[in-house]
Order: structure tokens, then C-alpha cells, then sequence
């Protein structure tokens, strides 16, 4: 049976992974890191309050005997200023890792990148050149690591779409599913996907959208 920590279970994707690992038999437990308190509520469910993801040390107990970490916290570009989206985006990815290589280093993490991430950290778009760096600096330490890159995520559950051009791409998603596997992901199966890989691994350190689908 395997103890899982997830920092992000309250985001689109990470909610449907809280709800996946709860409801697996391969799981016994689950950590779930939050700000505040949810009204989730789960006999293998213990949430734990962080007031600062780039300092997790007040948490450190709850990182002894991971087998699994999830890291799904992610802000959407220009939802907040490019220094906050650095550290939201790099440095609680990193501050993540730090923890369980420290304490749990035997364990798998998962990260939740993006299409595009670029590992040469050139890239002119904040997105591409952070996640890229998030991706790197977990890589370094030496993990049991698998990066996920989604394209699109088609939010199966109703939400309210974060901006426009969100409201756009779920109209259009019929046609986006016609330019093949590369494209996009239904939030059901990413996070599908994701619990497969941390339950048995991948073939590839990095899983881009095509690749993701193949363990939905």
C-alpha cells in the first residue's frame, strides 16, 4: 500500500487526482498540502496547512514514508506578476522536490508541467522558460522523476474558464480533438495518467500530451 503526497489537490487537475488516489486500492493514505482547509472528507484523507510553499519545513514530518508526490500547483500566465508566477511556478516545485529527496528520497514525483516547457531556458515566453526550469532543477537532484506536458486540458467538470481565450478553446475543443493526440487531454484522463505513472513509472523522464494519453 502507498502513502501519497499532493501539493495542488484543489486545482482542476489535482482535484481529480486527490479523488483518484482515494478511491485506489493501491493507496492507503493521502497528504494533502493546502492553504486552507477543504470540506473533502476521506478516511485515507489528511490535509495539512501550508502558509508558505517555498518553505516547507513546518511540514517536514509529513513527507517521512512518501512513495508518491504529486506537485500540481500552477497559476495561469498573467494571472499575477512575472515574479510571483516564477516563484509559484519554479520555486514550490523545487522547495517540493527538496522535501522529499530529503526525507523520502526513494519516492516518485510527478510534476505537472506544460506543452512547451523548454529545458534550454531561453525561451522568450515565461511559461516555457520557468516550467523548463522547474523540470531542471528537480531532474538534478536525482529523483525517481516523470514530468507531465499536457496541451490543452479540456476541463470535464464545469468551471469558470480563467480568461478568454479559455472560453474560446473549450468551444473549440471538437475541432482541436480532430488535430490529433498531440494537442489536447481531457482533465479525466491527465489525471488518470498520473496516478498510473506514480503507481508503476514510464519509459521516459519527460511525457509529453501523445505519451500521457498512452497511460490515461
Amino acid at each position: 500500500m502507498k502513502r501519497v503526497i499532493i501539493a495542488g489537490a484543489s486545482g482542476m487537475v489535482g482535484s481529480l487526482l486527490l479523488e483518484n488516489c482515494l478511491a485506489s486500492r493501491q493507496i492507503s493514505e493521502v497528504i494533502s498540502l493546502v492553504r486552507k482547509k477543504t470540506t473533502t472528507q476521506d478516511p485515507k484523507l489528511k490535509e495539512v496547512l501550508v502558509e508558505d510553499f517555498t518553505d516547507l519545513s513546518s511540514a517536514a514530518e509529513q513527507f517521512q514514508n512518501i512513495d508518491i508526490a504529486f506537485f500540481c500547483i500552477g497559476v495561469y500566465t498573467g494571472q499575477v506578476p512575472d515574479d510571483q508566477f516564477k516563484v509559484i511556478t519554479v520555486d514550490y516545485a523545487i522547495a517540493f522536490a527538496k522535501a522529499i529527496k530529503s526525507i523520502s528520497p526513494n519516492a516518485t514525483y510527478c510534476l505537472l508541467s506544460g506543452a512547451g516547457a523548454d529545458r534550454s531556458e531561453k525561451s522568450g515566453a515565461s511559461f516555457a522558460r520557468y516550467k523548463g526550469m522547474a523540470e531542471n532543477r528537480i531532474s538534478e537532484l536525482g529523483l525517481k522523476f516523470f514530468s507531465f506536458r499536457p496541451g490543452y486540458i479540456y476541463p470535464v467538470t464545469p468551471r469558470k474558464e480563467p480568461n478568454i481565450m479559455y472560453r474560446v478553446m473549450r468551444i473549440l475543443y471538437p475541432l482541436i480533438r480532430l488535430m490529433g493526440s498531440s494537442g489536447s487531454i481531457k482533465s479525466t484522463d491527465l489525471a488518470s495518467a498520473m496516478l498510473k505513472v506514480g503507481l508503476d513509472g514510464a519509459s521516459s523522464e519527460v511525457l509529453e500530451n501523445r505519451s500521457i494519453l498512452q497511460y490515461a
